[in-house]
């Protein structure tokens, strides 16, 4: 048995790696972590959404979504309220200042990401998101 790294083996270091770099690097062009983006960019996408469901669809532990939403709400950046309906369910939704943040911050993504795959065709750009989809589907 070989104790070299197989290129298998290197690919899920440079995976790792790739994921360390990622975060500090988008969060000190955009100055928002990459988990709070996600969860500005999703309230985009929805009038309002209770808790449980952006939890859900961005698939982090209620620890962890109620810390960043507390911080996003003490930033004027989200609202919280109780489900008059169900007072168990909290529902959240993005202020105007969210709104004008993830605007700014949308520019600031495009550029980055804009930077990260300079000099790759448009279809090594496609074919990368296709293994990279079938990767996580093969991790799932």
């Amino acid at each position: 048995m070989s104790s070299s790294i197989t290129e298998k083996e290197e690919l899920l270091f440079l995976f790792k790696t790739l994921s360390n770099q990622l975060g500090p690097k988008f969060e000190k062009n955009s100055n928002f972590s990459l988990s709070r983006f996600e969860l500005l960019y999703q309230l985009v996408q929805f009038d309002e959404i209770s808790q449980s469901s952006l939890q859900r669809i961005v698939n982090i532990d209620h620890a962890a979504i109620t810390r960043h939403l507390k911080q996003l709400e003490a930033d004027g950046l989200v609202s919280r309220r109780r489900n008059p309906n169900d007072n168990r369910e909290t529902i959240v939704h993005l202020t105007i200042e969210g709104h004008k943040q993830i605007k700014n911050c949308q520019k600031d993504k495009l550029s980055f990401a804009n930077q990260m795959f300079q000099e790759f065709s448009d279809e090594e750009v496609q074919s990368l998101m296709d293994m990279l989809k079938r990767i996580q589907e093969n991790i799932e």
